[in-house]
């Protein structure tokens, strides 16, 4: 503690000691203090004694009795033992601080904006199943909010060259690949159903980082992947309604998606491309690379004929869902990959998983998917494989 005490001051001659001590009657208790008016000021003075006590200033008392009776003559305040100095709160905390609630934002954006998509997602692909149109028309509909954003000046126009685009193209078909496949397996089997399965996601990003990009990993790590993979086995075993291309396709889009969060934080380094043109930049370079593909695989002709039956049975209301899952599926990726500028590959994979807990709940209430409870069980033994983990990886 510090304490700084405000005293009056008086002047003391050296004659004063040669004098001879007087002896004052008994009634008086002590001498009286000199004049004020007489008193000569003296320069403040700071005497230190051991820590933590220490007094900082003595002040001569002002003439001015207004301000001597507001004034307290002993003020206190807290310092640490070793310091002088109150104590205040340093940047790095602040910023730390201010940095894990962003992430956090981040992440609940992103789960809820990633649910509403789901709902939509299969409904289109409930009444049109074309998962190769729909994939195309997420990408394009993200393309094009970039491109209004960029022309009218409310998002930055990212400067890129001809080593960025190269650089993109790798992370772009693992995009691809893994956006078609998951959309091919939602509209085969039920969305609860796909998400469990993607939530082994973290077992495919220990393996490739571990034997591809060899880093290494303390055993607890590996010893966490057993209940993802028992829990995921589990579910698609006892799943009333398993379809294989359903079940292959989300397999497949855990492995690319892997490889394509890998490659994406590999080529955000260095880069002044923000998280959200990376993923404007990415949607542009994936839909490129995807529109000759749907063509080829369903074609014009099967889209047409898919869109006249769903008009007649859903009617003009099919046209808002097709809109708002692919306007929806844009902005939660470019959430993530906002997310993706502060965080690991690792980390947005264990985030990524235990979004699918949002979005499995809510399809399973939504859409009325009957689960037996080994399949729930089987659900929630991946779950608890990946909070596992996520507590091995700190």
């Amino acid at each position: 503690m510090i304490s700084s005490l405000k005293q009056p001051a008086f002047s003391l001659h050296g004659s004063s000691f040669l004098q001879p001590r007087r002896n004052f009657p008994a009634h008086h208790s002590a001498a009286p203090l000199p004049s004020l008016a007489a008193a000569k000021p003296l320069r403040s003075k700071t005497v230190s004694l051991s820590k933590p006590l220490h007094v900082s200033k003595a002040e001569s008392f002002s003439t001015d009795k207004e301000k001597e009776r507001r004034s307290s003559p002993v003020t206190c305040k807290a310092y640490e033992a070793d310091r002088s100095e109150p104590i205040l709160e340093s940047p790095e905390v602040k910023s730390e601080a201010a940095r894990k609630l962003k992430i956090g934002i981040y992440f609940a954006t992103w789960w809820g904006l990633n649910v509403i998509f789901n709902i939509y997602n299969k409904k289109v692909l409930n009444a049109y199943p074309f998962p190769w149109l729909t994939s195309t028309l997420s990408l394009a509909a993200g393309s094009l909010i970039m491109l209004i954003s960029w022309t009218l000046r409310i998002a930055e126009v990212p400067k890129t060259d001809l080593d960025f685009w190269k650089t993109l193209l790798p992370v772009a078909v693992a995009h691809t690949i893994g956006h078609v496949a998951a959309t091919v397996s939602m509209s085969k089997v039920a969305v609860s159903f796909t998400h469990i399965i993607k939530s082994s996601e973290p077992a495919f990003s220990v393996l490739v980082s571990r034997f591809i990009l060899g880093e290494s990993f303390p055993p607890s790590v590996y010893l966490s992947l057993l209940p993802i993979i028992g829990g995921c086995g589990l579910a698609a075993l006892t799943e009333l309604n398993f379809n294989m291309t359903g079940f292959m396709g989300a397999m497949i889009s855990n492995l690319a998606f892997v490889f394509r969060n890998i490659f994406s934080k590999k080529g955000m380094k260095g880069k002044s491309v923000s998280g959200m043109n990376y993923y404007a930049c990415l949607s542009m370079l994936s839909l490129v690379i995807l529109t000759p593909f749907a063509f080829a695989v369903e074609g014009p002709q099967m889209w047409a004929v898919g869109f006249q039956q769903a008009m007649s049975q859903i009617g003009p209301q099919i046209i808002w869902w097709m809109a708002a899952q692919s306007i929806f599926y844009h902005f939660y990726n470019q959430v993530s990959y906002m997310s993706l500028d502060e965080i690991s590959p690792l980390t947005f994979s264990v985030g990524n998983t235990m979004k699918r807990i949002s979005v499995i709940v809510s399809s399973i209430i939504i859409f009325h998917t009957p689960v037996q409870p080994v399949n729930a069980l089987g659900a929630a033994i991946a779950i608890l494989g990946t909070f596992l983990y996520s507590q091995a990886k700190q």
